[in-house]
């Protein structure tokens, strides 16, 4: 088993890269604080090195975002570009307007559907296909609250367009169910499921263009480094993108990598990956500099 180097800090690699794609959620905050040490270790890339794009499995357009990080702190110069499954699964629901559609998830994602004429159906009878952001409501709901629901959109062979491919997040000291929850779920059901983000292509391609746009040139992919807490989403779209990956394992791992000396075991690290079938060159417990 070959283990991930483990990274006391980013500055060890900074010189190797020109392009950070850095997951958002679990490297940079937690949906209720952001970490001035990740967010320090980003803006001193951005100064030094090269350009941070910002790559997130949330279901809304970045623009939407902004203001989330802004209101946790987040400073701007922490980023130059941002890209988001939201952004990436737009062309996928544009390709099935008008529908209709029926739309599961809180209402703070319906920002996803603006301008592009879908249809709307409040059941799988009327629906064309299916959308989901995540829960309805996400502090109480598992995926299991939506089994007898989504089960005859199953049986009918409806597709399934799902804008949020992560299955956990940490939201503070909770662990929240997202759409890809509920995407795995409807597969279960034996029904089609679509996604964008990660760990698909589509999200890559926009997050490509966005490093063009500030390189100014075609990126050397040998000289993009992926950041990210989640195996099967981060880790795995820079496995099969042929990228190199920072694995940060506390994230939603929680404990799982850290030795009795409570550092980081790269050991542990490396199950974590192996049990995805996939592979991390680097790995630290956070990201700082």
């Amino acid at each position: 088993m070959t283990l991930p180097h483990a990274l006391n800090g980013l500055s060890e690699i900074a010189a190797d890269y020109d392009i950070l794609l850095c997951d958002v959620w679990g490297v940079i905050h937690n949906g209720r604080e952001s970490w001035a040490e990740a967010c320090e270790a980003l803006a001193r890339f951005n100064r030094e090195n090269g350009h941070v794009v910002l790559i997130s499995n949330s279901p809304r357009p970045a623009s939407d975002v902004v203001a989330q990080l802004d209101g946790l702190g987040v400073p701007r110069e922490s980023w130059k570009a941002f890209v988001t499954s939201g952004d990436a699964t737009r062309a996928e629901l544009a390709k099935r307007a008008p529908g209709p559609v029926w739309i599961i998830g809180p209402d703070r994602d319906m920002v996803l559907y603006e301008g592009l004429g879908l249809d709307l159906a409040t059941n799988a009878e009327d629906a064309a296909f299916i959308s989901v952001t995540g829960m309805i409501d996400d502090e109480t709901e598992t995926p299991e609250h939506y089994r007898d629901r989504l089960t005859p959109a199953a049986e009918r062979g409806l597709e399934l367009i799902c804008a949020n491919p992560d299955r956990i997040v940490q939201r503070g000291d909770q662990i929240i169910y997202c759409g890809g929850s509920l995407a795995d779920l409807y597969e279960d059901l034996g029904g089609r499921v679509t996604m964008a983000g990660k760990p698909f292509a589509p999200i890559y391609d926009l997050a490509m263009t966005e490093a063009e746009r500030l390189l100014g040139r075609a990126p050397d992919r040998s000289r993009v480094l992926c950041i990210g807490d989640g195996v099967i989403t981060d880790v795995l779209g820079a496995n099969q993108q042929g990228l190199d990956c920072l694995f940060i394992a506390q994230g939603i791992h929680g404990d799982a990598a850290k030795g009795a000396d409570r550092r980081l075991d790269p050991a542990l690290a490396a199950d974590l990956l192996k049990a995805e079938t996939t592979y991390a060159r680097y790995a630290a417990l956070d990201l700082k500099w």
